[in-house]
């Protein structure tokens, strides 16, 4: 499964192995295991959650800035009402490697998207 737009990239493939999902934006991508992707989906779930309880209090070109760490992911979302991005960094918890990702407008949100699809089409 994959889904490739302008300057974007997801794909499962659980064929890989350890490393089955792919997520890259404009020039970098990086390779996830199924838990270290849930764990992100996770976060993008509770980030969005919270940027939805506030949006309609907030006017058009009001700035926004959202940030939530939830081990091992810190999610950093900036941007306005209708378009944000997002930064995320990873620690891995085994201390194999860490690393950061930067998803900008209207990247950011469209790969929330697919990510959220994704897994929840997953089982």
């Amino acid at each position: 499964m994959s889904f490739e737009e302008n300057n974007w990239r997801l794909i499962k493939d659980t064929k890989k192995g350890k490393f089955c999902f792919l997520i890259g934006v404009n020039n970098w991508a990086i390779e996830l295991q199924k838990h270290e992707f849930e764990l992100l989906y996770k976060l993008l779930i509770k980030l969005n959650n919270q940027l939805l309880e506030i949006k309609d209090e907030l006017m058009d070109e009001e700035f926004i800035n959202l940030e939530i760490e939830q081990l091992p992911w810190y999610a950093e979302l900036e941007g306005k009402k209708y378009g944000w991005n997002l930064r995320l960094i990873f620690e891995s918890s085994e201390q194999t490697r860490s690393f950061e990702m930067y998803w900008p407008i209207p990247i950011a949100e469209n790969l929330f998207y697919e990510i959220k699809k994704m897994w929840e089409s997953m089982d």
